[in-house]
């Protein structure tokens, strides 16, 4: 068997890549990280350098891995700052460290990517071969960043320590419609969410949906404006440029979902989506002004309203957010996995992670008491 490690996504065979990723993400897909490389959001000048794995026997691909080699922890959306404090208060370097993720996406997705889903021996070579990129090349520590909850044993047999964290989903209980949906809230909630709606409604802003092939570059530059506008609110810029918006919606067509709020014909509000033939992930929002409820509209109702429509089992709006829950939204328990270098802060995060489990245990039960739905549960009918 052959370990191969590749400095950008194109020195892959799409149609081997794309053979092992699947369709159940469209982020993994080799479409995806080209467009993310080739416009230069991911880059090694970006602090992200493309060090992707494939295992091979006989000229077949067996299994593949996405990895990057990380300059800083930005567009992870798994919180590791303060060991990279830790780790320079004590005069060593956190960074550079390995990263198995896609950039800048906190949705749980297969980070072990296996021709046989069942082969034990090619997950073991990944991560193995990851650990030894990762000492070879004076990595602090390698990070797989949600990874399916099925591949944790074959991590955790790989002395990669499991971490615990928290989403809000929202789940389709075959739903007839949206009012259907609602019927499953408590009266308060119900009357709450309704009111909600109907003021965007009365405020005269109508929506439309457009798929990556009704998405020219001007309705583009329109929605990439309005996201603009929302990060450098918050004081940054998008991960992703326009250039990766273009080529991602003429690539994946039907994997990308906009939902465009308009008012008097004017573009005020963007929500941009992914699309695979079971779920719909939130990702990028944006607005040019503040209107009442307008981002639960867009971002949480519209794509609930579109999930019953086409069927879609599963919305995963994004990272945080504990106001998801009165919108219909449940806790989901998320992962990562950590493997670090040197032995005693490998010991010391180990204990810390521990401790953090439990907390996250408690904040699970803490919020799964705020419900809104009649059961206490998730809407499913009792």
């Amino acid at each position: 068997m052959r370990l191969t490690v590749h400095e950008a996504i194109s020195g892959v065979a799409a149609d081997a890549w794309n053979a092992l990723a699947g369709d159940a993400y469209p982020f993994l897909r080799h479409e995806f990280l080209l467009a993310a490389e080739q416009t230069g959001c991911v880059a090694e000048d970006a602090g992200w350098a493309p060090r992707h794995l494939t295992l091979e026997h006989g000229g077949r691909l067996l299994g593949a891995m996405p990895l990057y080699q990380k300059q800083h922890s930005w567009g992870e959306f798994v919180f590791d700052w303060a060991w990279a404090r830790a780790y320079e208060q004590a005069g060593l370097s956190y960074y550079p460290k390995l990263v198995s993720a896609v950039p800048f996406t906190p949705a749980p997705s297969s980070r072990l990517l296996l021709a046989d889903k069942a082969d034990a021996a090619t997950a073991c070579a990944l991560i193995e071969g990851a650990i030894a990129l990762a000492e070879r090349t004076a990595c602090s520590s390698l990070h797989v960043l949600f990874p399916l909850e099925e591949e944790l044993p074959a991590l955790r047999d790989a002395g990669l320590m499991p971490r615990k964290d928290c989403q809000f989903h929202w789940r389709n209980c075959d739903y007839s419609d949206f009012d259907e949906f609602l019927q499953t809230f408590t009266a308060s909630k119900r009357k709450k969410a309704r009111r909600d709606r109907r003021r965007v409604s009365e405020a005269g802003i109508r929506f439309r949906r457009l798929k990556g092939a009704d998405l020219d570059t001007s309705t583009w530059e329109q929605v990439y404006r309005l996201i603009s506008i929302t990060f450098m609110r918050r004081g940054s810029l998008p991960y992703y440029n326009l250039g990766f918006f273009l080529r991602l919606s003429a690539a994946l067509p039907d994997n990308i979902l906009v939902v465009l709020a308009e008012h008097r014909g004017e573009a005020i509000a963007a929500a941009v989506f992914y699309e695979s033939p079971t779920t719909l992930y939130g990702r990028y929002w944006g607005s040019s002004a503040h209107h009442n409820a307008l981002h639960f509209e867009t971002c949480y109702y519209q794509g609930i309203d579109y999930c019953i429509d086409k069927g879609l089992q599963l919305f995963e709006p994004g990272t945080q957010g504990e106001h998801k829950i009165s919108r219909g939204f449940a806790s989901a328990t998320t992962w990562s996995a950590h493997w670090l270098a040197h032995p005693r802060f490998s010991r010391a995060i180990e204990d810390y992670l521990e401790e953090e489990a439990r907390h996250v245990d408690r904040y699970i039960e803490a919020v799964d008491a705020r419900s809104p739905y009649r059961d206490g549960g998730s809407g499913v009918s009792s």
